[in-house]
């Protein structure tokens, strides 16, 4: 089930301060690095949390915290005095084990340390892959139908922790989710981990052209994160007009339409290696973002702009 809006608390939500504290795990990830900066272009304090030292982003008003989220100590002491956390650490990629036990049940002791400490708000970097999105299917929007146990490590991992999110009371929960993140950066699956698999191996060339791809960039992706965690879209009764206060509302952050036809001929043109289309059927409907639009999101970054980044990269 999507998680809907709990009953909004007696205490509402409380006025962002100026200049607010905000934490951000995963810090030097290609979201959370990017979050960084659009949260110090909004003049707030940004405590970054890695588990490397020197690897936060090195800008004024980032305090580099390292250490290990899921521990309650250190989530206590990351947490204490901030308006605002947001969780964008996920191990795509990992065996099912390893991304339960650092999302389903790490990300939650990051919550409840928030909740213990009077953070305002959390903001968690979801995904668009909870939604079940099996051909013929058709539009999907924040109310639709979640995938089944059967659909793979990463979207049941991310649903489960949604849910996990959905359960913590005490603070405003916001769960973002965006499709395919496209934007500059050597962790970027879709512009240097995919593209390198297609390059490399052939069957990685296989597509189906009218597919859609449902895409952000990571840079109109951080703005609204940033606008969400500063207070800049303010609590509601009505997720329709913003996070409903004391709740959880899921929203979805995709930019305009597209199809793996474009992604993939941008990808094998740049790399000189030919696409291979592939006949069967697939998912051609939209991620709606409606409800991201409603507060206040329109992303500044094209479908154009976006591929001819990709493009530039692979070319180099």
């Amino acid at each position: 089930m999507t998680p809907t809006p709990d009953a909004p608390q007696s205490s509402g939500s409380t006025q962002a301060p100026d200049s607010p504290v905000v934490v951000v795990t995963g810090a030097n990830g290609l979201v959370g690095a990017r979050v960084c900066e659009a949260l110090v272009e909004r003049g707030a304090q940004v405590r970054a949390v890695v588990r490397r030292a020197g690897t936060a982003p090195d800008l004024a008003g980032v305090e580099e915290r390292v250490g290990d989220f899921p521990d309650p100590a250190f989530a206590a002491s990351a947490v204490e005095g901030a308006f605002a956390v947001v969780t964008t650490v996920h191990p795509m990629g990992s065996d099912r084990a390893t991304q339960h036990e650092i999302g389903v049940e790490g990300t939650p002791v990051v919550a409840r340390a928030a909740a213990s400490a009077g953070v305002d708000r959390l903001v968690h970097v979801s995904t668009a892959a909870v939604y079940d999105r099996s051909p013929g299917r058709g539009d999907v929007d924040e109310s639709s139908e979640l995938v089944d146990d059967d659909a793979g490590d990463y979207p049941v991992t991310k649903r489960d922790t949604d849910a996990a999110l959905a359960a913590t009371d005490g603070l405003t929960r916001v769960l973002v989710r965006p499709p395919a993140i496209l934007g500059e950066g050597d962790s970027s699956v879709w512009n240097s981990l995919r593209p390198a698999a297609v390059r490399d191996d052939e069957q990685a060339r296989h597509a189906v052209a009218d597919q859609s791809f449902a895409w952000v960039h990571v840079d109109d992706l951080a703005a609204f994160i940033a606008d969400v965690a500063t207070g800049r879209v303010a609590a509601s009764d009505d997720p329709a007009t913003g996070p409903v206060a004391g709740g959880c509302t899921p929203v979805n952050v995709a930019a305009g339409p597209a199809t793996v036809r474009d992604y993939h001929q941008a990808v094998t043109g740049a790399l000189g290696v030919e696409p291979v289309w592939d006949d069967e059927p697939a998912w051609t409907g939209r991620i709606l973002a409606d409800r991201a639009h409603a507060w206040g999101w329109t992303p500044e970054v094209d479908l154009h702009a976006a591929l001819a980044e990709i493009e530039v990269g692979l070319r180099g």
